[in-house]
């Protein structure tokens, strides 16, 4: 019955927060929609700058005009609120963790959110300018471009995330070494394979030019090689955990616990 209680009770506190981070999304959201033309307008900047003077972009349905705007807005909300929704994520599962686990999760997970906002900074302020004057410089004469604006979404959201995802990189080195799944010696001596895998991955997530696929695949590698140092130098020193919390028993240390406990045994009449 009390185990039935306890999960029910976590199941309440999820719900709360849930709604919390619904709440904060939707006042984030409501808060800038009256700048949702702006926002666009920012996002399709690097695309603009790389048309010929007065170029333009175009909307091919009725509704595009309305929709692609409010889901900028939305996804810009959801940027703006992502610390409140770490926040309430790490106030559910922090009372079920150790010290020594939350000196190690916390810093990752603020570090995580760092660098998927660094890999899109990347993207936008770097590689969107490269790849929109390839694709422009590449057109056949006398083909203007005119990119869809619900097209354009679709491929910034596409680089936005794999650009993320690849800041990512060091926090899964990090992870990996820390909770002991591969060893650091291990993940140096798969470098070659990573090289090889971060320039297959830019081959296919980016457009087929050259620069912008060395402009993910070598962060991406750099990354890595990031993360090794970090999960070399953790792994050397790792956190010393408080007298007073648990930590299982070394073999030594239950050998010689078992043979108090028998020799307690004994003197027992």
């Amino acid at each position: 019955m009390d185990d039935q209680q306890t999960f029910i009770s976590h199941l309440i506190e999820l719900r709360d927060r849930l709604l919390r981070v619904a709440i904060a999304w939707i006042v984030l959201f409501v808060c800038l929609f009256p700048w949702a033309k702006d926002l666009y307008a920012l996002l399709a900047q690097p695309m603009l700058a790389s048309l010929p003077q007065g170029g333009q972009m175009i909307a091919t349905e009725v509704v595009t005009p309305f929709f692609v705007p409010v889901k900028v807005a939305m996804m810009t909300a959801f940027l703006l609120a992502l610390p409140y929704v770490m926040y309430q994520a790490w106030a559910f599962v922090a009372p079920g963790l150790y010290a020594h686990e939350k000196k190690i999760i916390l810093p990752l997970s603020v570090a995580s959110v760092l660098l998927f906002v660094i890999g899109m900074c990347f993207a936008y302020f770097l590689v969107f300018p490269v790849v929109f004057g390839f694709v422009v410089g590449i057109a056949p004469e006398g083909v203007a471009v005119m990119t869809d604006i619900n097209k354009y979404l679709d491929f910034v959201i596409t680089l936005f995330i794999a650009f993320g995802v690849t800041f990512e990189v060091p926090i899964v080195v990090v992870a990996l070494a820390k909770m002991g799944v591969v060893e650091v010696a291990t993940l140096r001596h798969g470098r070659p394979y990573v090289i090889v895998g971060a320039f297959v991955i830019a081959a296919i997530v980016t457009p087929p030019d050259v620069i912008s696929q060395f402009m993910l695949a070598v962060p991406m590698w750099l990354l890595y090689e990031a993360g090794l140092l970090v999960a070399g130098w953790l792994v050397k020193h790792p956190p010393a955990a408080p007298e007073d919390e648990y930590r299982p028993l070394s073999d030594e240390e239950m050998e010689a616990e078992l043979d108090r406990i028998e020799n307690e045994q004994k003197k027992t009449p």
